[in-house]
């Protein structure tokens, strides 16, 4: 079981794709849940997102997440993205890809406080 905070939805679309994505996993029996948290992100490049989270296995949620892409033509955050440096440090941080259906068109880097409860932000974004 994973879970991220780091996956995001392009904004005006986020209940639609939500409870789409909660429908198809119950359709195909699949351990995922997500919801949104009422957290919103903008970059300079790609726009503003919805930010959600989920429950479930990370492949699964890769996979919905493309599928709901390209269902609802929308750009998307698929998250998860660990450093691969483990170095302890004060913040923590986590990569992301943004898509439009099958495409990468950029990547975000998200930083957060390590301690609190403090929402992720940009810290970095490029565009391919």
């Amino acid at each position: 079981m994973g879970d991220s905070e780091t996956f995001g939805i392009e904004k005006g679309h986020g209940e639609e794709v939500v409870s789409w994505l909660n429908e198809q996993a119950k359709l195909h029996s699949m351990k995922f849940e997500a919801r949104l948290y009422g957290y919103n992100v903008s970059t300079k490049n790609f726009g503003d997102f919805e930010m959600f989270s989920w429950i479930g296995d990370v492949q699964s949620a890769r996979k919905m997440v493309i599928k709901a892409s390209k269902r609802f033509k929308v750009k998307v955050i698929e998250g998860g993205y660990k450093p691969k440096e483990k170095i302890l440090k004060m913040k923590k941080f986590d990569f992301a890809k943004v898509k439009k259906g099958d495409k990468t068109i950029g990547q975000l880097e998200f930083v957060a406080p390590r301690f609190g409860n403090k929402h992720w932000e940009i810290q970095n974004e490029e565009r391919h």
